[in-house]
C-alpha cells in the first residue's frame, strides 16, 4: 500500500501550546488568589498563608445553621468582646494615670436607678412635717421604747412542710415571735383574740402549690396593714455556706425607702424588732429596696481589721413586692385602702418607683 505523507500546520501546534499556558496561567493565579505554595519547574516556591473566612457585613452568628459550629462561633465573639473591653479599660487607665490631677472626671454609667423620674412625695429628712408624722404615728411608741413587739406567726389553712420551716425559721429571726397554727379560724376572729393577749403584729404567710408566695402583715391594735407578694424564698439548708443559727437581737438595716409610703413601709418593718440590739451577738437584719422589691437578708458579721469585715449569711432569705396599703386592721370587704398596686398603670414606666 501506498502511504501518503500529510502536512501539519504549525497552527494547530501552536494553539496547544497556547491551551498549555493558559492553563498554567489559570493554575497559578488561583493558586495566588488562595495563597497556596506553587511549585513551579524553576523551583521557586510561593509562600502558604492559611484560608481567612471574611463574613458578609450583614452576617448574623444566628445564620449558622449547625448548632455546635453556632455555639462556638458565639463564644468566640464573647471573648473578643471581652478582650477589647478589657483592652479599652488598660488604655484609659494607663492615660489617667499619665495625665494625673489633669485627667477627665469618670463617667458615671447610666442605670434605671440614676435615671429614676422625680417623685413628690420624696423625704426630706430635716422636713418639719415628716418629724411630726413620726411622733405621733401608731409606730411611735416603738420608737421611745414604751411598748415592745411581740408577734403572732400563722399561715394559711393546712399548710404544707416548706410553709411550716419557713414560720419556724423567721420566728427565729424576729425577737419574741410566736408560731401557732390557724385551724381553720378567719383573721377576724383571730385578731381579737391576738389583742387580748397583748400581740403587737399579726403575720399571716400563704401559699399556693406548696410554696409560700404571699404575706400579710397587721399591725396591731389599730394597723396598719400590709400585703406583699413573697418570691424566690431559700430556706437555710439551701444556703451554702450558712452560718449557725442565730442567738440574739439583731441590728435592722433599711435601704432606699425614699418615699412617703415607702417611709411608712420602712417603720412598720423596724417596728417588729426591739429597738435595743445586742451588738454582741453581730447579727444584721438587711431590708434592701431596689425597683419597689424589698430584699431580705439576714447575716453575721466579724472584723479582721480595721478596715475589713466578712460577713456570713444565716438565712432565711425572701423578696416581697407591695400588693397593697390598708388603713386599720385586716378587713377585705369594707376596709379603707391607702394604697393599691395597678400594675398597667404604675408599672408603665421602668424609671418610676412607688417606694
Amino acid at each position: 500500500m501506498d502511504f501518503t505523507e500529510v502536512p501539519v500546520s504549525d497552527q494547530g501546534k501552536g494553539k496547544k501550546k497556547k491551551n498549555k499556558k493558559t492553563k498554567k496561567q489559570k493554575v497559578s493565579e488561583e493558586g495566588e488568589a488562595r495563597g497556596d505554595d506553587i511549585d513551579t519547574k524553576d523551583g521557586v516556591k510561593m509562600e502558604r498563608t492559611e484560608p481567612v473566612t471574611v463574613f458578609p457585613p450583614t452576617f448574623s452568628v444566628s445564620e449558622i445553621k449547625n448548632k455546635q459550629r453556632r455555639h462556638l462561633m458565639f463564644m468566640k465573639l464573647k471573648q473578643d468582646k471581652r478582650k477589647q473591653k478589657i483592652m479599652l479599660k488598660k488604655k484609659k487607665k494607663k492615660e489617667r494615670e499619665a495625665l494625673g490631677d489633669k485627667a477627665p472626671p469618670k463617667e458615671v454609667p447610666k442605670t434605671i436607678e440614676n435615671q429614676r423620674v422625680y417623685d413628690e412625695t420624696t423625704v426630706d429628712p430635716d422636713d418639719e412635717e415628716v418629724k411630726f408624722d413620726e411622733e405621733t404615728d401608731e409606730f411611735a411608741a416603738y420608737f421611745n421604747r414604751l411598748t415592745n413587739p411581740k408577734v403572732l406567726i400563722t399561715t394559711s389553712d393546712r399548710p404544707r412542710g416548706r410553709t411550716v420551716r419557713f414560720c419556724e425559721q423567721l420566728a427565729t429571726v424576729i425577737p419574741n415571735a410566736h408560731v401557732y397554727y390557724r385551724r381553720g379560724l378567719a383573721l377576724k376572729r383571730i385578731i381579737p383574740q391576738c389583742i387580748a393577749r397583748d400581740f403587737t403584729y399579726l403575720m399571716v404567710i400563704n401559699e399556693d402549690r406548696k410554696m409560700p408566695n404571699g404575706l400579710v402583715l397587721c399591725h396591731l391594735p389599730d394597723g396598719p396593714t400590709a400585703h406583699f407578694k413573697v418570691s424566690s424564698v431559700r430556706l437555710r439548708k439551701e444556703i451554702k455556706r450558712r452560718g449557725k443559727d442565730p442567738t440574739a437581737h439583731p441590728e435592722v438595716i433599711l435601704n432606699n425607702f425614699s418615699t412617703r409610703l415607702g417611709h411608712s413601709i420602712g417603720r412598720l418593718f423596724a417596728a417588729l424588732f426591739p429597738q435595743d440590739p445586742h451588738f454582741v451577738g453581730r447579727q444584721v437584719a438587711t431590708f434592701h429596696n431596689q425597683r419597689d422589691f424589698i430584699f431580705f437578708r439576714f447575716h453575721r458579721y466579724i472584723f479582721k481589721n480595721e478596715k475589713k469585715v466578712g460577713i456570713r449569711e444565716l438565712g432565711p432569705r425572701f423578696t416581697l413586692k407591695l400588693r397593697s396599703l390598708q388603713k386599720g386592721t385586716f378587713d377585705s370587704k369594707f376596709g379603707e385602702y391607702e394604697w393599691v398596686l395597678k400594675r398597667h398603670e404604675m408599672d408603665s414606666c421602668r424609671r418610676k418607683f412607688q417606694l
